[in-house]
């Protein structure tokens, strides 16, 4: 038996054969895991160096927890390499090719270089050269050792010769790259030498996977969509936003991304928490010296002012082949100082940018645009059933009640696995109590991640988000804007503003519409304000809240909206005093309701009056709120408007009766 370094008599095709090898990590398919199984191939001449150098250098590497492969088996006279080394050469981050004055020789050792430099041109795969006991200059030009060993391979394969010149190529692209000679690094002093190695390799490795999900389910097809606005290979430079609500899984896609391209860059930097970073003392600065110490390896930069960062990302990054994915960016500032124009970066680079709010984007510029969305219910289901039940499925005595809540999550991952996480290992009355528990009150854990986005809106666009989410969510969009606008509220720029942060959003019909989380965040907030006073709520929709307040004539100059619109409330009669009380009510929807009594002074800030299946013929005489914009009386037994014939005087006054 002859090591495969040493006799070269078979053609470099790879053969299903298995193969015993060195290594310390399996690899794993999906795009949300790291695509190496090994961090370094080992590439070298057995009978040179396999029980010596190379043997001490495996050892170092991987007792730095470098994760190393080296061909343990002997490959005997005829066979070929085998197709399982190759793909472990494509499963590397690096390959280090050690040559010694008898690799060139070795017709495998050829081959594998061959795939070791297509590796780099096609997946991006860092070579590094080592030079022991050889000349450099003698490798790049072929001569010494390598031009004699180039001189027998001419010979022998006479009727091969492209394939020696492809192997020519190889050894001398290879040879060109930046390595370490033996003689220059450590005088020949093997142990400093392989030291240096792997202290290098480490640095080379500082970019390690990020952690993306426990469980990214529902990931692999949001990933490939990402890649392909990406358009990774072309040379000019492309900024692609991710943009979607919070909880929605903008960082998580991002991450995958990350994980899956970086490799083919000449430098990579996530920068999380973009907005939580840049809001502390110089915290623009400090993002500044992140990403160049992460791009460039520069060590105890000190940046005095975001300016002066500005023109040192540009200075040094001009011509360097960046990947950098800045997360969670909330103001154009930002974007600004850290990737503020393509002309900073090298031809070939890319710059993601997750944030909540897609006008930030649009002020950018940016290439493309992808909006982060909702899992659909298999994917919810999966994911929910990760967390709660450690499996794909629920388990099937509580398969009702987990699609239940599922639904009520709509599609929102953070939702999922937050209730998921809190539900595991509870018995099946604590999952009903649970459930009944969030058809009133959302979970806080979800709803404080929700908040993000509310609490940065001013107080006239919180108005706005408030009466959409009691008020009007399925209703066209220039409907709401007149009442809004009525309110006093600048609603053209107001929605906007909800779309661009993914708080809101336009259906085709042109109907307002929003996440029903969203939805139950804006009546929590109201609601938690004063939990066991409801007259003191500034909205009232939950049915029994209501209740209380007309029955016991409990209303206040608090109250600005009021809705009734359960069937059990049918046939219920409400006396006007209970309206008395509410001087500065501005939106009331009621059906099935029969109001009674005197309307006189009633509803003088009334601006919306949505009484479907009301019971009256007419409306009264006295009833005449001033500033009502819109009645819509749809579905009533309507004969004339007004009991006496009148009309309003406010010709602008928008009415449905039909």
């Amino acid at each position: 038996m002859a090591s495969k370094r040493t006799l070269d008599h078979s053609p470099c095709f790879p053969a299903p054969q298995r193969r015993k090898v060195s290594s310390c990590f399996a690899s794993s398919s999906s795009l949300t895991q790291p695509r190496w199984s090994y961090d370094v191939f080992l590439s070298f001449r057995g009978e040179d160096t396999r029980k010596n150098f190379t043997d001490h250098l495996y050892e170092a590497l991987v007792q730095a927890g470098i994760r190393t492969f080296r061909d343990d088996d002997e490959l005997p006279r005829g066979r070929e390499i085998s197709s399982e080394l190759l793909k472990s050469i494509e499963e590397s981050r690096i390959s280090i090719v050690v040559f010694s004055r008898n690799y060139a020789s070795s017709r495998w050792c050829l081959d594998e270089l061959v795939k070791i430099i297509e590796c780099k041109k096609t997946l991006g795969q860092l070579v590094l050269p080592i030079f022991y006991d050889v000349c450099p200059s003698d490798v790049r030009k072929q001569t010494g050792y390598f031009g004699e060993a180039f001189g027998r391979h001419e010979k022998r394969f006479v009727d091969e010769m492209e394939k020696v010149e492809v192997r020519r190529a190889a050894v001398n692209e290879a040879a060109n790259l930046s390595g370490w000679d033996l003689q220059n690094v450590a005088n020949g002093h093997e142990a400093k030498f392989i030291r240096k190695i792997v202290e290098e390799v480490l640095c080379e490795l500082k970019h390690t996977f990020l952690n993306v999900a426990m469980h990214p389910v529902g990931i692999d097809s949001r990933v490939k969509h990402v890649n392909s606005l990406l358009s990774i290979g072309s040379d000019d430079v492309r900024m692609i936003g991710i943009y979607g609500l919070d909880g929605i899984g903008k960082t998580t896609i991002a991450k995958a991304v990350y994980n899956h391209i970086y490799f083919q860059f000449e430098g990579s930097c996530f920068l999380a928490n973009v907005r939580e970073c840049a809001g502390q003392f110089n915290g623009l600065c400090q993002l500044q010296e992140q990403l160049l110490f992460e791009l460039l390896g520069i060590k105890n930069l000190k940046i005095g002012s975001a300016d002066r960062g500005m023109n040192l990302i540009k200075e040094r990054l001009h011509s360097k082949r960046v990947l950098i994915v800045l997360d969670d960016v909330d103001q154009l500032s930002q974007l600004n100082t850290l990737v503020g124009n393509r002309d900073w970066f090298g031809p070939g680079s890319r710059i993601i940018i997750t944030t909540r709010d897609e006008h930030l984007l649009k002020g950018l510029k940016v290439d493309e645009r992808y909006m982060a969305e909702e899992l659909d219910h298999e994917e919810s289901l999966q994911l929910f059933s990760w967390h709660a039940f450690g499996k794909t499925n629920p388990l099937e005595n509580y398969a009702d009640l987990a699609n239940g809540i599922v639904s009520y999550a709509s599609g929102l991952p953070l939702a999922l696995e937050v209730l998921g996480s809190y539900l595991s290992a509870r018995n099946m009355v604590e999952w009903k109590s649970a459930f009944d528990k969030l058809q009133q009150i959302p979970y806080e854990k979800i709803q404080e991640k929700l908040r993000i986005s509310f609490d940065a809106l001013d107080d006239n666009i919180k108005d706005i988000f408030l009466d959409i989410a009691f008020f009007f969510i399925g209703m066209d969009r220039g409907y709401v804007i007149t009442i809004l606008n009525g309110c006093g509220f600048f609603a053209e720029i107001g929605i906007s503003v909800l779309m661009s942060r993914c708080l809101l959003r336009i259906s085709k019909n042109n109907k307002l519409m929003m996440h029903d989380l969203l939805r139950d965040m804006g009546r929590e907030i109201i609601r938690e304000k004063y939990p066991k006073e409801p007259e003191k709520r500034n909205r009232l929709w939950f049915h029994e809240d209501v209740c209380y307040v007309l029955e016991k004539n409990k209303g206040t100059e608090a109250v600005e909206g009021v809705i009734m619109t359960l069937p059990m409330l049918k046939k219920i009669q409400c006396s006007n005093k209970a309206f008395a009380g509410m001087p500065k009510l501005r939106l009331l929807r009621i059906d099935h309701v029969h109001l009674c009594g005197n309307f006189e002074h009633l509803f003088g800030e009334l601006r919306w009056l949505y009484w479907q299946y009301c019971p009256l013929e007419s409306l009264p005489s006295n009833f005449r709120p001033e500033k009502l914009l819109v009645l819509d009386m749809q579905f009533s037994r309507f004969k004339t408007l007004w009991m006496d014939g009148k009309v309003s005087s406010r010709q602008y006054l928008q009415v449905k009766v039909c």
